[in-house]
């Protein structure tokens, strides 16, 4: 699970390359499918709206998010 710092986007990247974006207490705002090319990853939404990332230092830099991995326990 990704989350930005403030806590009010979570971003999960399923196992089986579904991703599903909560907006605030909104959960499901966003669903689409994703793919991992080494350190890049390509969304699309359920939608057709595409975007890209890339991972840094552990850190997914997801079009003008940025994502940390949320810690066990939060």
């Amino acid at each position: 699970m990704g989350v930005t710092a403030e806590g009010y986007i979570r971003q999960e990247l399923r196992a089986d390359s579904r991703c599903d974006e909560a907006c605030g207490r909104r959960a499901g705002a966003y669903t689409g499918r994703y793919s991992v090319t080494s350190s890049h990853i390509d969304h699309v939404d359920d939608t057709g709206f595409t975007a890209t990332g890339d991972v840094r230092d552990g850190v997914l830099y997801h079009e003008h998010l940025v994502l940390y991995r949320e810690r066990s326990g939060s």
